[in-house]
């Protein structure tokens, strides 16, 4: 699992008590939070990806059709 991918199934193991406890405010609470981490984690993930120079890599379709192109 990645470094903080485990907090997901922390907010889901509440939502589940949540659900289970009749508290529908905060399980419906519990969810927008989990997608918000789930975004942010994703985020970092890209972030880390990103090329050191700072430059965003744009992918294009080939002229030919095939395969992908790289441009900086």
């Amino acid at each position: 699992m990645a470094k903080n991918e485990w907090i997901l199934d922390v907010l889901s193991d509440l939502n589940a008590f949540a659900v289970a406890n009749g508290l529908s405010a905060l399980a419906e609470q519990l969810d927008d939070t989990r997608l918000i981490a789930a975004a942010e984690i994703a985020s970092l993930r890209d972030e880390a990806c990103a090329p050191a120079n700072g430059k965003k890599i744009r992918f294009e379709p080939d002229p030919g059709g095939f395969g992908k192109h790289q441009h900086a």
